[in-house]
């Protein structure tokens, strides 16, 4: 895939437009994307899969007025074009008028393209593909004698090309690349059985941690979950590594989303300009970090994407907004259509060894299972497996155990995040101490 690529799947967005306002729409917006990758897989040093895809859609949302129809197809012929932009004419002509539908504020569409250094093809044969697995599962078998199986190591390299456009005039597309390399493997001692993985991530190849360290994380990982223990229910502090802590981050971008406020189904109703977090909490975008896996300079809708806080000094500063639950608040669009871009926190001193060494006696939260969060209220509960801590030195797993709390009463008493950030996401964040939870065991 090459910038002419580019160019020419512009020509194709542009063409849906100029047939929807040949249908009679009175605006329109279209998006395009192709993709190709290759995915392959090896199990107990054999070949299990290898998948090339090639994916290609087109969609289309008109507006009459403001009533909206919107169809999508795989085909990018000219009668194909013509008979999706009809499609969404027939829609649109039935629907109910919707006050708040309609394109972005043109003022608020992005202007400005930097290079967000976000394309980096990998050329992999399959045969490289497969030795690489081969290695990375190899790396986790040498690790102990008791990882006695594996569900494979996988390798994963993608490349696509998205444009979007609408009937403002605003026209873009973009190349970009995500690469990936991940193993899971089963250990066994006597009756105790348990699984774990570990992967890497990036948009550059180069930036992927080794094929054998993979693996060895992963064995590891399995190895240390050995005769897991159950706890006796309590109260302690808890600390999430920072792989689950993104989860936290997670919630908080739900309760701050559009949809949810304007249905009013969010504890954060309302808690705009006051204090969620403590004082030295600082939570922000940064969707123009280069070779970012959220980066863009605009979204979903093409609208200007800024960096910009979401919660500084602990206070709420933003919400997550599109431009329809913008225009339903009462408010403008933040550039969120399609979700946050990189959103980070401030990190303190203290490393992921110093974490535990503050946090001195509890929990080390290294899996959570199952949903377990009510955006209503904040209730939070779920399943979850990790290791108990006592001063500052984890002393054994434990497993089949269920941590609770209220989100708001845990945003409220984070005591530290730390510098330990994993960058694997959309959410960057470290580990997250929180003084007090509610644990249920034995």
């Amino acid at each position: 895939m090459q910038n002419q690529d580019i160019e020419r799947l512009k020509t194709i967005v542009q063409s849906l437009l100029d047939e929807a306002k040949q249908q009679g729409a009175s605006a329109a917006e279209a998006g395009l994307s192709q993709e190709n990758g290759l995915s392959v897989t090896a199990r107990m040093g054999e070949v299990e899969t290898i998948e090339h895809h090639c994916d290609q859609g087109l969609g289309i949302t008109v507006y009459f007025g403001q009533r909206k129809g919107s169809a999508s197809s795989t085909d990018l012929s000219p009668d194909a074009i013509k008979e999706t932009v009809g499609a969404a004419c027939s829609i649109a002509r039935y629907t109910g008028e919707d006050k708040f539908a309609g394109l972005p504020d043109r003022a608020l569409l992005a202007t400005e393209f930097p290079d967000l250094d976000l394309n980096h093809p990998w050329p992999l044969t399959a045969d490289e593909a497969i030795a690489l697995a081969i290695e990375c599962e190899a790396g986790a078998l040498a690790v102990h004698p008791d990882i006695t199986n594996s569900e494979g190591a996988t390798v994963n390299t993608h490349q696509g090309i998205r444009v979007l456009g609408n009937s403002l005039g605003f026209l873009q597309g973009r190349l970009s690349t995500r690469h990936s390399m991940s193993c899971s493997v089963v250990a066994q001692r006597g009756d105790s059985m348990q699984r774990d993985y570990w992967y890497s991530v990036a948009r550059n190849a180069k930036a992927l941690e080794a094929a054998a360290a993979i693996g060895n994380k992963a064995g590891e990982r399995a190895i240390r979950r050995l005769e897991a223990r159950r706890l006796p229910t309590q109260q302690c502090p808890v600390l999430y590594c920072a792989e689950v802590a993104s989860g936290l981050l997670g919630s908080l971008v739900g309760a701050i989303s559009g949809g949810n406020l304007y249905r009013k189904s969010t504890f954060l109703l309302n808690a705009l300009d006051t204090q969620i977090f403590p004082d030295f909490v600082h939570i922000y975008e940064q969707p123009l970090l280069k070779g970012g896996l959220g980066s863009s300079a605009y979204d979903g809708e093409g609208v200007a994407t800024q960096t910009r806080d979401i919660v500084r000094d602990g206070y709420l500063r933003g919400y997550v907004l599109s431009t329809y639950s913008a225009r339903k608040l009462g408010l403008q669009s933040t550039g969120n259509a399609g979700g946050v871009h990189n959103l980070s926190i401030t990190t303190g001193a203290h490393d992921f060894r110093s974490m535990l060494e503050l946090m001195g006696t509890g929990l080390l939260v290294t899996e959570c299972i199952g949903q377990g969060v009510n955006m209503i209220n904040g209730n939070y509960s779920r399943g979850a497996a990790g290791f108990w801590v006592e001063r500052g030195e984890i002393q054994y797993p434990v497993e089949e155990i269920t941590i609770a709390g209220n989100l708001k009463d845990m945003f409220r008493k984070i005591v530290a995040v730390g510098n330990d950030v994993d960058y694997r996401g959309n959410i960057r964040t470290g580990s997250i101490l929180i003084e007090r939870m509610s644990i249920a065991g034995e």
